[in-house]
């Protein structure tokens, strides 16, 4: 994946996903320990310059 500070783009993502198992759990920092993606909202362009954006949610169940 990208080095700090460069944006993580779905084309970047999906190719770093592929290497990976199937099956694998995708789990991402919720501030206070590890907590599954639930939900994937699509935020569209704001604007000029201004990029679609993709928001992983995590489970509220842990």
């Amino acid at each position: 994946m990208p080095h700090e500070g460069v944006p993580v783009t779905v084309a970047k993502l999906i190719e770093a996903l592929a290497s990976m198992p199937k099956d694998a759990i995708v789990l991402m920092d919720s501030g206070a320990g590890l907590s599954r993606v639930d939900a994937l909202e699509l935020v569209a362009e704001q604007g000029p310059g201004a990029p679609a954006e993709v928001i992983l949610q995590p489970s509220l169940d842990e």
